[in-house]
Parts: structure tokens; sequence; C-alpha cells
């Protein structure tokens, strides 16, 4: 079983870094040259992308649904299909009506495919066993930003966008589409009782654990949405140049890896709340170090603040499947998704006044102190009974 764990949990980390760098990290790269061709602003067509999350939040709740009933496989096989036919839209597109079509389609895409869809394939097959095979998943895609980004930048030269996005269709349906349908197994059949019991209301405590979890993603992930939109401004704003501010940023990647890896090694020798408690107490305390100014704070604030977002991640796939169980799994993380993304869509739009209005080190002191209190929104949570 558990070589059986690890090859999945490879398989599933790779499709990962592959849906998630073409789709969800590919603004960074296309945004600038498609302004351009399309004499419009980056406002405009960045927008595209946050109505994508939208529809990826408002699908997420009817996906978690079916993959609950069907499996996940599916779900994945579906996505991988969908979101290259919206790269092949975006490709055609030559303005912004067809441009927003087709990240409508990817937004639907990347409801059946992303982390939600894959954890849920996972809790399907090892059921409260999921836990290092989610967290294998993270390890792996963790690199998706730093592999997509180099090579879209290294590409969009020679292919010019439009070739981009074709190419990354095809890899889409030449790499991906075959790597899922031939190495992750579709789920064993449900009896129909347990499908049923899926569908059941939840009882009031646990409708009172899932809000305080939905409330902890959502705050933590506005906050985390709206600094990756501003890093480089907010870390030149702390006194570093232009090259620290960057090489800075770049090593939130790694501690993201690295917070990842070390959850990995702790396994279950700690409780899953408390590690998931101090995890999230490591993004204030990188905020207050700030405080000390100079490069070297910032270095540590970066590194803490990547290992708290990185184990997170894990934490969103774990925590539920703790506290409720493998039954209707993939619809608690379709519930979940939804304060997320909408969180994520909108949150740099609502923090870019407050970041022209304040010095750097207050806006990042009250980041610190809202991941502050995101951390009490997981104290009265607790592991059910056996």
């Amino acid at each position: 079983m558990s070589a059986f764990r690890f090859r999945l949990g490879a398989v599933l980390g790779i499709n990962q870094t592959l849906s998630w760098g073409m789709t969800f990290y590919l603004p960074a790269i296309v945004a600038a040259p498609v302004a351009t061709s399309f004499g419009q602003s980056g406002f405009s067509v960045l927008g595209a992308f946050s109505w994508a999350l939208l529809v990826t939040g408002g699908c997420a709740p009817r996906v978690g649904k079916w993959i609950d009933h069907h499996g996940g496989r599916g779900a994945l096989l579906a996505s991988i299909v969908v979101m290259a036919l919206g790269l092949a839209v975006l490709a055609a597109s030559n303005g912004l009506a067809v441009w927003y079509l087709g990240w409508t389609i990817i937004g639907v895409g990347m409801s059946m495919g992303l982390y939600d869809a894959a954890f849920a394939t996972v809790g399907g097959l090892l059921g409260k066993e999921a836990g290092p095979s989610i967290t294998g998943i993270t390890l792996v895609a963790g690199f998706a930003s730093s592999v997509f980004w180099t090579l879209g930048a290294a590409l969009i030269g020679a292919l010019d966008w439009r070739g981009l996005l074709l190419a990354y269709a095809a890899l889409m349906l030449l790499v991906n589409l075959p790597m899922v349908w031939l190495l992750v197994p579709p789920a064993p059949p449900r009896p129909p009782q347990d499908a049923a019991i899926a569908d059941l209301p939840r009882s009031p405590t646990q409708t009172h654990a899932l809000w305080l979890l939905g409330a902890f993603f959502a705050l933590r992930w506005f906050i985390t949405s709206a600094i990756a939109v501003h890093a480089l401004p907010l870390l030149q704003g702390v006194g570093l140049t232009a090259a620290e501010a960057v090489g800075i940023a770049a090593l939130i990647g790694p501690g993201q890896v690295a917070g990842r890896i070390l959850e990995y090694a702790i396994g279950p020798r700690v409780d899953l709340f408390i590690k998931a408690r101090l995890a999230a107490l490591l993004f204030p305390l990188g905020a207050a170090l700030l405080l000390f100014g100079g490069p070297v704070a910032a270095t540590a604030f970066a590194l803490l603040y990547g290992m708290s977002n990185g184990v997170m991640t894990i934490n969103r796939g774990t925590l539920p499947l703790a506290l409720f169980g493998p039954d209707g799994y993939a619809r608690t993380l379709g519930l979940l998704a939804v304060p997320v993304l909408l969180a994520q869509a909108t949150a740099p739009t609502i923090a870019a006044p407050l970041v022209a209005a304040l010095p750097a080190l207050d806006v990042l002191l009250i980041c610190g102190a809202g991941a502050a209190v995101a951390v009490l929104f997981l104290l009265p949570l607790r592991l059910p009974a056996d």
C-alpha cells in the first residue's frame, strides 16, 4: 500500500504541476503581450483571470458532489480536455469577448482539475490514509510556478503568445491526459448507502467546524493573494533594492516546499491540528521580524511566510478529511473552495488602495495581524472521537 500511495502522490503531483502551471500561473507570462496585441489595458486582460476564479468557485460544490458519487479520476480527465479547449480558444481570440470566453472555459476546467479534485481522488482511493499522498502531491506541485514561469518565458519569444497557448493545449492532451488515464485507477464502486450518507445534512457541530475552517482558509488566502500581486513593491517599500526584492521574493517558493518537506517528515508523530496551528503562526512571526529591518529580516519573512503557505495547502486537504471523514469529502472540499476562490479573485483589487495609501511595512504588519486572527478560527477545532 505504501508503494501505491507514493506512486499515486507522484503521478497526481505531476498532473497538478502541469494543470496549475498552464492555467493558474499562465497570466503572469501572457497578460502583457496579450494586452499589447488587443490594444487593451493590462487590468482588463487580467480581469478575465479573476472572472475564471469566480467561475471555478461557482462550479466547485457541484463538482465535489459529482466526485463523491463517481470518483475523481473522471473529473481529472474531463478537466484536462476542458482546460485544453479553453487554451485553444484563448489562442484564437482577437479581442476581450473571446478572451473572456476562453477563461470561462478554463474556470470550469480548474473546478474539476486542481488541488480539490486531486485531493478528493486520493481520498476516494485511500480514505483516511490519504494524508501522506496529499502531502506528496503538494510537494511535487510546489514547483509549478517556477517550472512554468521559466518555461513560458523561454518559449513565448519563439512561439508568440498564441503559439505558447497552443503548445500548452497540446501538452495537456499528449502528456497530462494519457498519464492520468493510465496511472490513476478509478475509485472502487460505492455502496448506495455510502452515497446517501455523503448527501446527508451535517450535524450542528460539523456545520460549526465547517464555518470555522472556511473562515480560516478564506482569510489566509485573501491575505496571500493580496501579497502575491504586490510582493515586489512591498519588499522594496521596506528598504530593499529592486534586485534584493526580486531575490528575496524568489525564496517564497522554496519556503513553501521546505514547509511541506517538514510536514511530511514530522508525519503522524505530531497532532494534525497542532501542526496546522504552528504552521499558521509562522506567517505572523515572519511579519513581526520585519520590524528589525534589512535584507536578513526580509529573508526570514519570505521563508517563514512561504513555509506557512506550503503547509496551509496541505491542510486544505488533510483537515477536512480528519474532521469529517471520507464520506462526502469531495463535497466538503467543493464547499470550502467557494470562499477561498472568492477571496483569491477579489483580494488584489480590494487591497490595492491599502497598498497605495500606507507604508509598506504597515501593510505587511496588518497582513501578519490578519494571519494571527485567522489562527483563532483553528483553535476550537478538535479531531472527532473514534
